[in-house]
Order: C-alpha cells, then structure tokens, then sequence
C-alpha cells in the first residue's frame, strides 16, 4: 500500500518572542498561514519491520533522527500496527529555511501511514504525537490561517484569510533556531529588547503572562481572544481598495501596522544578505515582506498574481531564487493535499 501526499509550507505572519521558559524554550505568538509551495511525501507499508527513508537532498537526514522517522514510530506503537514502512520524500523546499518543511514532511507521513495502515488515529493523540515531536508540527494538522502560542505547538484555526498572491525567496543559507533564540536571549540580557510578554503599554502587543497553563480553557481561550483582538484592533480597516476584498485588506493593513518577526532582530545582523532580499522585495512592489521563522526564507505580499509573478521574475534576474506562488485556506490545503492511494 503507497500513499503519496503534498508537503505544504508555510509563512508566519508575525512572530514575536516572549521569555524563555523553565524547559529551555520560549513563549511565542504567531499567525502560520500555509502556502502552495511543497514537498512530496509517498509511504509505503509492506511485509518485515523497522523504517527507511530515502531522500536525494544530501541536507536530509536517513536515520532516526528525521522528523518522519520520529512520526513513524509513536503511530506504529499508538496504534500497535506491524510492518515495514518506507518514506520517500522529494524535495523542493528548502532545509532549515523558516518554510516548516521538516514538520509539514512529518505530518504528510501521518497522514499518509494513517491511509497506507487504514488505521485512523483519533484526534487528540494525532496533536499529541506531532506536538511531541515538534513545535511547528500541529499547525500543518490545522492548515490555513491559525494561531499559535506558547512554543508554537498550541494552535488555533482563525477565519481564512483569502488567497493572497506572494514571492518566496529561498537563500542558500541555512540558519539555526536555537542560534537564533541564543542571540535573542543576549539581546534581552543585555537590555536591548523588551518582552513583548512583558509589555503593557496598550500597543499591537498585549501583555501576556509569561507562565502559560493549560489547566483552565477558559481564560487560555480569553487570553487568545485578546492578543488576536489586539493584532486586529488596528486602523485603516475600512472599505478596501478597488479590486481588493475587504479580509485581504485588513491582513495588508494587520501586517503593515501591527505585525512583525521579532527574529529580524538578531538574523539580519548575522546575515545581513537577507535585509538586503527584504529590501529587493519592497523594492520588487510587494506590500509587506518579511522573514518567514527564524529564516532564511523570506516573502512578500503582492496585489495580484500577475503583480508576483513579474517581481518574481525581477528578482529571478538579480539573481534570486524567486518564486511566485499563493497563500492556501484551510479548504484548500486539504483538498489538495492527498496525491493518491493505492
């Protein structure tokens, strides 16, 4: 039995990083939207035991440590299944390139083996198993637009944006997340950034305790509500210009005025390149741009596909590996997500 399905990227609209945490990790606030950029994931279950993965890209790891490999092997005991299962894994997205292409890879493969056995796994353990594994792991079983908190791994599907046209620009850099977290933690030790955990000051970030509890739902809920009434609590959200939707409006608005990712803080300084891509970019006419993650891979907003694809092809010539591609609702990227089974 082979199951093949669309590995999904996405871009975080916004992220910003609160105190660092008793476990070693940080409290966050982010919107992840999934895009139509991909990898392609194929599983196959067959007579024996144990796991392989193969994969061309020299970057990806064939052992236990791949985050399919991982994923794998909590389905294989939650659900006490037997069999030898073999990942494929064709790559086009970049290797630590803030597009979430290792999590995304990781749930294809559970929602392939979940197809591949026709052992479905319930729903909590399916949240369970990728939040274990990862923290960017959950949202891509949420798709669309979704908010997550506390290490990324909490999420929350909010209402679709509408598809919204952009450019990837995906560097041959590959920057580490825990180097970047270790930069943002001497800048907030030496003074030079304040938590936005710690801000009340009434702006676009709320205060926000940095102990986040999971025992009481409702105030965890309130708590949501109010950082993403904050996110959106922000001028200029009228008509929308002529050709334009009224949600597509408001995110442009959100994003200008409200939203940014706090690792440009301690990426650009390291990697002054990928300033100098986001300032292509603006300069390229898209209507924000910004670092996706901890990086390398940027984006930009566009008014309409057109728009992109000639930015796209802008950059191309200076040089960029420049995409044009589109945002994906939460319809959407399940549509599309299973390529066939058999």
């Amino acid at each position: 039995m082979t199951v093949t399905v669309r590995s999904f990227a996405k871009v975080n609209l916004g992220l910003y990083i609160g105190a660092r945490r008793a476990d070693a990790y940080h409290d966050l606030r982010t919107v992840y939207q999934t895009i139509a950029l991909r990898d392609v994931v194929r599983v196959t279950v067959g007579r024996g035991r144990g796991i392989a993965i193969r994969c061309e890209h020299p970057q990806v790891p064939c052992d236990e440590s791949n985050t399919c490999y991982r994923i794998v092997e909590r389905i294989m005991r939650e659900l006490g299944a037997k069999g030898r299962v073999t990942i494929e894994i064709e790559k086009r997205l970049p290797v630590q390139g803030g597009l979430g292409a290792a999590s995304s890879n990781g749930v294809a493969t559970m929602v392939a083996l979940e197809r591949a056995l026709r052992k479905p796994l319930a729903g909590p353990a399916r949240l369970r198993i990728a939040a274990e594994v990862g923290s960017d792991l959950p949202l891509f079983l949420v798709g669309g637009t979704v908010l997550g908190v506390g290490r990324g791994e909490e999420v929350y599907p909010l209402p679709d944006l509408p598809p919204l046209p952009m450019v990837v620009v995906t560097p041959d850099i590959a920057v580490s997340t825990p180097r970047a977290f270790e930069d943002w933690d001497a800048l907030v030790a030496g003074g030079a950034v304040e938590l936005c955990s710690a801000r009340t000051d009434g702006g676009a970030r709320p205060s926000i305790d940095a102990k986040l509890t999971h025992g009481e739902a409702s105030a965890r809920l309130l708590e949501v509500g109010c950082v993403l009434s904050a996110w959106l609590a922000l001028p200029n959200t009228g008509a929308p210009a002529k050709g334009g939707s009224r949600a597509g409006s408001l995110l442009l608005d959100l994003v200008r005025t409200g939203i940014e990712n706090d690792f440009e803080r301690v990426v650009f300084p390291q990697y002054p390149e990928l300033r100098d891509i986001k300032r292509a970019l603006e300069g390229a006419g898209a209507r924000y741009a910004s670092l996706s993650g901890s990086g390398s891979a940027l984006y930009g907003l566009f008014r309409s596909r057109a728009e992109a694809e000639r930015a796209a092809g802008h950059l191309r010539k200076q040089g960029l590996k420049a995409v044009a591609t589109a945002t994906l609702t939460r319809t959407q990227y399940w549509k599309r997500l299973l390529i066939a089974g058999r």
